[in-house]
């Protein structure tokens, strides 16, 4: 990438952004509207097809709705197992499997480990769940995905998602993450944490890349790129993933365009894959960002154009708060 310019100018330049980002961000309406596909490289190449089709299987369902499931579920490790043996990329336990469970690709098998036969499963399954809640009160969406979690049979005796901790989360976080899968329809609402994000970062100007650096004592106060934009939105109360492959997924994507400071901003080895993304940086405005670089460079402004430039995301509470924690044990 390239050089970053003078520090003295750079400390200035960055001043006046974040001066202006509410500003900036206060001029940009938001046009809301649903998801009319899926972000660019949010679902791996591979499985981008079969989520897209299946995903349109019934009105309660979209493909960024079975993407957010699919990647909660399993970060899209087709041979994950988790501690309950649930199995695969959409993290069937066998006798749910064994009921509910469709040869998606035709090939004659209901194979629980095959992608082609476990999203179309998925689709199917939440699909089912909605016919069986379809005439109670409320969003039919958010009580299929209730229905998921704690049973058909609570949905329809609570009159829609039930008064449990656990499935009131389930149901925000997927339709959180939804909204991190799904292609924007209109210009995404601007962050109001950006300008303290950035603030954290330009304290950061110059100082010395570290792999793996967090930012702690016992490691002098260095970075890499994630852990950098992790502990810049860290002091505005969101708390990021350590790697930049799920940070990506931590709210909308605005258009190149569209980008505001703030923005998160992604480079990858794969352009159509989210999960091959090596390097990320957080938007000044201008074409520029502050980015943690290499090893032997220090944190500092690079312009964003480059081959490998991906796309950008608005980090959001929800969003972030919605990424999973963990995964599965294999």
């Amino acid at each position: 990438m390239v050089g970053g310019i003078g520090l003295g100018v750079c400390l200035s330049f960055v001043a006046l952004l974040v001066v202006g980002t509410y500003s900036a961000a206060a001029g940009l309406a938001s046009a809301g509207g649903g998801a009319v596909g899926l972000a660019k490289g949010a679902v791996p190449a591979l499985y981008q097809p079969i989520v897209q089709k299946w995903g349109n299987l019934c009105p309660a369902i979209n493909p960024a709705l079975l993407a957010a499931q699919l990647y909660q579920e399993s970060g899209w490790d087709p041979k994950v197992v988790s501690p309950a043996d649930a199995r695969g990329i959409a993290q069937f336990i066998p006798d749910t499997w064994a009921t509910h469970g469709i040869d998606g690709n035709g090939d004659g098998k209901r194979d629980i480990w095959d992608p082609a036969d476990a999203i179309p499963s998925a689709a199917s399954y939440d699909c089912e769940l909605a016919k069986y809640v379809k005439d109670v009160p409320g969003d039919t969406t958010d009580n299929m995905l209730a229905a998921y979690n704690a049973g058909a049979y609570r949905v329809i005796q609570s009159s829609g998602v039930p008064n449990i901790k656990e499935t009131q989360g389930y149901v925000k976080t997927i339709r959180s993450l939804e909204k991190s899968f799904a292609a924007p329809v209109g210009r995404v609402q601007p962050s109001q944490q950006a300008a303290g994000a950035i603030y954290y970062a330009q304290q950061k100007l110059g100082t010395p890349y570290l792999w793996g650096g967090e930012g702690t004592p016992e490691q002098g106060g260095r970075f890499d790129c994630s852990g950098l934009t992790q502990a810049a939105y860290q002091t505005v109360g969101i708390t990021l993933p350590r790697v930049a492959n799920d940070q990506y997924n931590a709210g909308p994507h605005p258009a190149r365009n569209e980008l505001l400071p703030g923005d998160l901003v992604f480079f990858s080895t794969d352009l159509s894959n989210s999960r091959a993304i090596h390097h990320v940086g957080l938007y000044v405005g201008g074409g520029y960002m502050i980015n943690a670089p290499y090893t032997g460079a220090v944190i500092r402004f690079d312009k964003i154009d480059a081959p490998d430039y991906f796309g950008a995301t608005r980090v959001t509470k929800d969003g972030a708060a919605a990424l999973p924690s963990f995964k599965p044990a294999a």
